[in-house]
């Protein structure tokens, strides 16, 4: 029986193309762990610039890392390294502008001139339902069946209600930085938080100032703005928590508010989103305390 060609017209407009579909999947971690959560398993995962030498826990989803490869990040990543693994297609995402993010851009196009390259956008101007949309997109076109949103649409139903209940806690999206600094996210800029305000809840927005997604501050000024409810980037590059909580700012707003775990880069799936809405549904139904 003939196989198929394969094309996929990416969201740079610029279309991938093979005789038949891919099965040696490379992909940028995020990307990777929505593949797996879309029924198609990865071959090997990168970094960014942002993470280290093993993969971060928090981005990798329900990747099987004993199974899928991680081949390192930043600038580690070389074009050789990558081609290592024989992908026959390589899946990145960008934050806008179409470059391809967490490889260097000489890489990104070696690369590029020797395995098909699919970008997905999954910046600021996309919302999550799009991202969701053309990642199940991709994974049907490499065989994988439609997805389920049966969790999804249940995840947002308890979201609205948990979030219409009085008194409604006001939420603060977070990304710590040390023990004297954090970043607090603008939630216009992040596709999950844009969501959770469209189903109702009251996402904090940070005063005026520099920075695009985030305002760094004093963790003093975070606890200044009483919180109800936090969500903490839980990222390998977001200081932890033994280190914030030196801090007694940070003590005040932990004892006034429910902590809830965020990871600003999560995978563009059905599950992943469900799963988040979840916790954050089961953190306004009970508002205090830590999750």
């Amino acid at each position: 029986m003939e196989q198929r060609a394969w094309r996929f017209s990416d969201d740079r407009g610029q279309v991938a193309a093979a005789a038949a579909p891919p099965i040696r999947v490379l992909a940028y971690i995020q990307a990777g762990a929505t593949l797996e959560d879309l029924g198609i398993r990865p071959v090997a995962v990168f970094g960014s610039f942002h993470d280290g030498p093993l993969p971060d826990p928090a981005k990798s989803g329900a990747l099987p890392l004993d199974d899928v490869g991680y081949l390192g990040a930043g600038g580690d990543l070389t074009a050789e390294a990558l081609l290592a693994v024989a992908p026959d297609l390589v899946v990145a995402v960008s934050y806008g502008g179409g470059q391809v993010y967490g490889l260097d851009a000489e890489a990104a196009k070696q690369l590029e001139e020797r395995v098909p390259v699919v970008v997905l956008d999954v910046g600021q101007a996309r919302t999550a339902a799009r991202i969701r949309a053309r990642f199940s997109d991709l994974a049907r076109s490499l065989g994988a069946p439609a997805e389920d949103v049966t969790a999804l649409n249940a995840a947002e139903s308890r979201l609205r209600a948990a979030a219409g209940r009085a008194p409604a806690p006001r939420v603060l999206a977070l990304s710590p930085a040390g023990p004297d600094e954090v970043h607090l996210a603008r939630p216009g800029a992040w596709p999950d938080l844009r969501d959770l305000v469209r189903h109702g809840v009251a996402l904090i927005e940070p005063e005026e100032g520099p920075g695009t997604n985030w305002l760094t501050a004093s963790w003093r000024a975070a606890a200044a703005l009483r919180p109800g409810l936090v969500l903490m980037d839980i990222r390998s590059n977001a200081a932890p928590l033994e280190v914030v909580r030196a801090d007694a700012s940070w003590r005040a707003l932990e004892a006034g508010a429910r902590i809830v775990a965020w990871n600003p880069e999560p995978p563009g799936s059905a599950a992943a989103h469900a799963a988040f809405f979840e916790r954050v549904a089961g953190a306004l139904e009970e508002p205090r305390g830590t999750a």
